[in-house]
């Protein structure tokens, strides 16, 4: 994970400086190129004082001490307590958003091993080397995703590996005991050629904290794959992760009409509905007055989504709304070539400008939530600030766009 994020552009100054935030120094962390089965990737090696790395499970010879997952050890006098890596993280210099899901992973790993063990989680030891390289992986893969700008992640269905790893107390089946109680809940693929551990209990930890599930039915990639190596290196595939960075395909052609008329909501509650149709992945939220039955006002809300958005849609129309049903219906939309750009306001943040290729030109739209935001900071009137972002965001896309061929009208999703 730290070798993609380090080759998505996550810059390898801040990775080299986070062991002596975390309290960890003497640590080193070297980053290098290499190859797994013909594919370019970036590795990143954490070292001990002395040179001690932790292994992975093959390079362990018989009679060598060693466990899955950064190394649980009951007995070991040099180790760390779950709760003692805790400590490490509420201390250091993070982010609410990182040290929260830091935290978290921690306490689930703590939970998982504890549960099979058989003791209290706070009381897990990790041996030194595995609980060092445990915190820089679960502390730097979260804060790298947080320096790429990213808060939104996915995975696909997870393969396990197959046979067996030595752990501290014998052989044992993949996945290991604890990785299984943390891939709950996780949707599981064909493992492929994959050979060995493929998913330690760290490993599940971080898609336990960081991925929101599968992935959005329609995307568009923008760094089509950035390659983190794994330790070992067979013959068969390439072992590393691969993290595409994308932004949504938020134009469908398939798309879902979901209805429902009210009569017994308050106005003052159709606000928060929306917001929560739209969290839920509506693409658009329509609401007008109607005339009910027995001469009652309500009020009709409509919801446009992919179809496989529209089950969370309707959940969020019964949860939080007073509806009783809603009607359903498929539909097919054309709909301009669109995207999203990011533009320096005049106070130096950042505001998000919706661009569409229109047949008569660039079509810019500012987001609204931004513009409102940047006019109560600046006290200006929000349609000057949100002319002033049009302006800005033309001069941005513009040369790029004369530079292209004419756009179609596309039917996306």
């Amino acid at each position: 994970m730290l070798g993609a994020l380090v080759a998505a552009g996550a810059p390898a100054d801040w990775l080299r400086a986070l062991p002596d935030r975390l309290g960890a120094p003497g640590v080193t962390i070297t980053i290098e190129e290499v190859d797994r089965c013909g594919v370019r990737c970036t590795k990143v090696n954490v070292v001990l004082p002395g040179g001690q790395q932790e292994l992975p499970a093959e390079a362990v010879t018989r009679g060598q001490q060693h466990a899955h997952a950064h190394g649980l050890h009951l007995h070991d006098p040099a180790h760390r307590h779950i709760s003692d890596l805790i400590a490490s993280v509420e201390s250091a210099p993070l982010s609410p958003w990182v040290r929260e899901r830091a935290v978290r992973a921690f306490r689930l790993l703590g939970e998982a091993e504890g549960q099979v063990h058989g003791m209290p989680a706070e009381q897990v030891a990790l041996h030194e080397l595995g609980a060092v390289d445990a915190l820089i992986d679960i502390v730097g893969s979260i804060e790298g995703f947080e320096r790429l700008g990213i808060s939104r992640i996915y995975n696909r269905p997870v393969g396990l590996g197959d046979g067996w790893v030595r752990a501290a107390h014998g052989v044992i089946p993949v996945p290991a005991p604890a990785t299984g109680i943390l891939l709950e809940g996780i949707e599981i693929g064909p493992a492929g050629p994959l050979s060995g551990e493929a998913v330690t209990p760290t490993g599940a930890a971080l898609l336990r904290v960081l991925s929101e599930g599968p992935p959005p039915s329609r995307w568009r990639a923008v760094h089509g794959g950035a390659w983190g190596a794994g330790g070992r290196n067979p013959t068969g595939y390439p072992n590393a992760l691969r993290l595409i960075l994308a932004e949504p395909g938020r134009e469908a052609a398939d798309v879902v009409l979901l209805s429902t008329d009210l009569d017994d909501l308050s106005p003052e509650y159709l606000e928060p509905l929306r917001e929560a149709l739209v969290a839920s992945g509506a693409l658009d939220v329509q609401v007008w007055p109607t005339q009910m039955k027995k001469g009652r006002v309500g009020f009709r809300i409509e919801a446009l989504s992919v179809p496989g958005d529209a089950d969370r849609v309707v959940d969020a129309f019964f949860r939080h709304s007073t509806t009783a049903g809603v009607r359903r219906h498929s539909a097919e939309r054309v709909t301009l070539s669109r995207r999203e750009v990011q533009v320096a306001a005049a106070d130096g943040t950042s505001v998000r400008v919706k661009v569409l290729d229109a047949p008569d030109g660039l079509r810019l739209k500012p987001e609204y939530d931004d513009v409102a935001a940047l006019a109560r900071r600046t006290g200006q009137p929000a349609h000057e600030v949100a002319r002033d972002l049009r302006e800005r965001a033309f001069r941005l896309v513009s040369a790029a766009v004369d530079a292209r061929p004419p756009q179609p009208h596309n039917k996306e999703s």
